[in-house]
């Protein structure tokens, strides 16, 4: 069996890729708007709200983001918490961290339920350096930025897949404290 290492897709290999660049150009033209309105530094101030509703908003696998919401949000739901985490802190702060490459939605409801706003959330890559290994027909991903790691994606093997997730959630529950005496 061989292995074969290809890197994600390159702007000149999407051009030489027929119609299929037509298809991935779609999806990824609205990234590069939405990532205008990425906050580049903490403390700057966040992007306006009905822009973010609009466009959307992008963030960084592994990063977090904070956007002022109205004061009376909550509860946040997100569509695929696989992809995108995010919680209402005090006075009307949203804070969005990327869990995994991809794309979902996030709904913001008030205290009885009622949707006061939804948005389209889009996690990217760190540094786009996301690389795809090959072994005959299973595929594993990783994200080496700058150390390659395994990341969750949609069409590796299901036994990266899931080795990949169980790492994720064990990593998640030692950083939220509910698993960091077990994971050792």
């Amino acid at each position: 069996m061989t292995s074969t290492i290809r890197p994600a897709l390159t702007t000149g290999s999407r051009l030489r890729a027929g119609t299929l660049a037509v298809g991935v150009l779609a999806v990824l033209l609205p990234l590069q708007t939405a990532r205008a309105t990425e906050t580049p530094l903490a403390g700057a101030p966040s992007p306006d709200l009905a822009g973010a509703i609009a466009q959307g908003m992008t963030v960084t696998i592994d990063q977090a983001r904070v956007m002022r919401l109205p004061a009376h949000v909550a509860t946040l739901v997100i569509g695929n918490p696989l992809i995108a985490d995010a919680s209402v802190q005090r006075g009307g702060l949203m804070v969005l961290t990327g869990k995994s490459v991809g794309s979902t939605n996030l709904i913001a409801l008030d205290a009885r339920g009622e949707p006061l706003l939804t948005m389209q959330i889009r996690v990217r890559p760190q540094n786009d350096s996301v690389m795809q290994v090959y072994r005959g027909v299973n595929r594993e991903t990783y994200s080496c930025a700058p150390v390659c790691e395994p990341t969750i994606a949609l069409g590796d093997s299901k036994a990266f897949f899931e080795t990949a997730l169980s790492n994720a959630r064990t990593r998640d529950g030692a950083a939220s404290g509910g698993a960091a005496a077990g994971a050792r």
